[in-house]
C-alpha cells in the first residue's frame, strides 16, 4: 500500500518516520510549511513475502532482508529524504513504574539506576536506561486517609512515581546497523508507544487507554497526563484471526486474510456471518484482557479510563470499534494520527481508514520535525 503525493519540492525540510513492525514496514514523510505539518507521502509494505510466509504473518527477518524491504518501501512510496527517525518495538524494551522518595532530580538520577536493578533481568551495563517523573495529581479526591484526625500526626514520607525504560544495547546496535545499511540520517530511536502517544493523543488530563492490535501481539497502555501508568502485552493479534478463519472455513491463509480485511466484524456483510463469529473469538479474548487491565488500574488509582484509542493494523478491520465499545463499556475511537497533518481533501476518507496503522510512523516523524534528536 502506498500513496505518494509529491506535491512539494523542498525536500531538505522533509522528514520520514519509520515503523518496522513484525508483519510490515510503515513509512510517513512530512514537512513543515507556514506553521503547518504537511503530509507528503506514506506507505506500507508487508514483510511476509521476504520471509516466504503469507502476507499478514509475523516475521523475524535478518537485518539484511529488513534493509532490502526498507529500501523497497522507501522507493515504492517515493520517499525523497533520508532524514528521519526509527521506532523500536515495545517488545524490545522493558518498562516499569517504580516508586521513589520525593528528592531533588539530581539525587534521583543516582538512585533510579540502583532501584531499576530490581526490575531489569540483565546487568544495567547491558542496557540503555532512561526515566521520567510521572506528574502528580493536581486535584485531591473528596476524602483521603490524610483527612482523618487519627492519622494526621503520623509522619509520612513523600513519594513520587518514576517511569523507567530500558532497551538492550544489542537491540540499539541492530537498529543502528539497519539505519547505516539503508543510508538513513536517523540519529535517534524511540519506543513505539511514545510515537503513538504523540500522534493520536491530545492534552486531555484524564486517563486513557491505547489498544495497539498488531499481527502477533496486542499492546495495552494506560496513559494519564502524558505519563504511562500501566502497560501490558497480550499474545494475540490479527494473525490469530486470519489463522482461525483459515482453519475453520478450510480456506488458504491468503483467502482468510482477504476475508478478514473485507468483512471483519461487519454484521451486515453478505454471507459474512461465519467470518464475524470467528473474528469475535480472538477479539473477545483481547477485550477480556483489556477489561482486566482497566480494572487493575481502577483498583490501584481509584480512576476509570475515560477513552480508548485503537491503533495498529488490526484496528483497521471493519466493525472493530463497535465491538470494542460493546465489550469495554467505554468510549472507543479509532486513532486518527493524520488529523494532525494537512493533506488533500480527496484523501480524507482513506486516511481515516488507514490512520490507525500509521500512528507509530507519523509519531516518530513528528518528533524529528520538531527537532527531536
Amino acid at each position: 500500500m502506498w500513496n505518494p503525493l509529491n506535491l512539494f519540492k523542498n525536500e531538505s525540510q522533509s522528514v520520514v518516520g519509520i515503523d518496522i513492525g513484525s508483519s510490515a514496514i510503515k513509512v510517513v514523510q512530512i514537512r513543515k510549511k507556514g506553521g503547518k505539518v504537511i503530509l507528503e507521502t506514506y506507505g506500507a509494505l508487508a514483510l511476509g513475502p521476504y520471509a516466504n510466509v503469507p502476507v499478514g504473518k509475523a516475521t523475524n527477518l535478518p537485518i539484511a532482508k529488513l534493509v532490502v524491504a526498507l529500501n523497497d518501501i522507501m522507493k515504492e512510496a517515493k520517499v525523497t529524504t533520508k532524514r528521519g527517525g526509527v521506532a523500536i518495538p515495545f517488545r524490545a524494551s522493558l518498562m516499569s513504574v517504580i516508586e521513589m522518595p520525593d528528592v531533588p532530580d539530581k539525587q534521583l538520577a543516582t538512585m533510579v539506576p540502583l532501584e531499576a536493578r530490581k526490575y531489569i533481568p540483565v546487568p544495567i551495563s547491558e542496557v540503555s536506561l532512561d526515566w521520567s517523573i510521572i506528574p502528580k495529581d493536581q486535584i485531591k479526591s473528596e476524602h483521603t486517609p490524610e483527612d482523618d484526625e487519627s492519622v494526621k500526626s503520623i509522619p509520612k514520607l513523600s513519594k513520587k512515581e518514576v517511569l523507567v525504560v530500558a532497551i538492550h544495547n544489542d537491540t540499539i546496535a541492530e537498529y543502528q546497523n539497519i539505519v547505516k545499511q539503508a543510508g538513513l540520517n536517523a540519529n535517534f530511536f524511540e519506543i513505539e508507544i511514545f510515537s503513538t502517544m504523540r500522534s493520536v493523543l491530545d492534552q486531555n488530563p484524564e486517563p486513557v487507554m491505547i489498544l495497539d492490535i498488531g499481527a502477533a501481539t496486542t499492546k495495552l497502555y494506560i496513559v494519564e497526563r502524558g505519563g504511562i501508568r500501566l502497560s501490558h502485552t497480550i499474545n494475540r493479534g490479527s494473525q490469530d484471526i486470519t489463522s482461525t478463519i483459515s482453519t475453520s472455513l478450510g480456506v488458504s491463509i491468503e483467502q482468510a486474510e482477504v476475508m478478514k480485511r473485507s468483512i471483519g466484524y461487519n454484521q451486515t456483510a453478505t454471507d459474512g456471518k461465519d467470518v464475524v463469529s470467528l473474528v469475535a473469538l480472538t477479539l473477545d479474548f483481547i477485550f477480556s484482557e483489556a477489561r482486566r487491565v482497566m480494572f487493575t488500574y481502577q483498583q490501584k488509582y481509584g480512576k476509570n479510563v475515560s477513552r480508548i484509542y485503537l491503533v495498529g493494523g488490526g484496528a483497521a478491520m471493519k466493525g472493530v470499534t463497535e465491538i470494542a465499545k460493546a465489550n469495554l463499556q467505554t468510549e472507543v475511537v479509532a486513532g486518527d494520527p493524520f488529523a494532525k497533518v494537512e493533506a488533500p481533501a480527496f484523501l480524507t476518507d482513506i486516511l481515516k481508514v488507514n490512520g490507525p496503522e500509521f500512528a507509530v510512523a507519523l509519531g516518530i516523524a513528528l518528533r524529528r520535525l520538531q527537532g527531536g534528536e
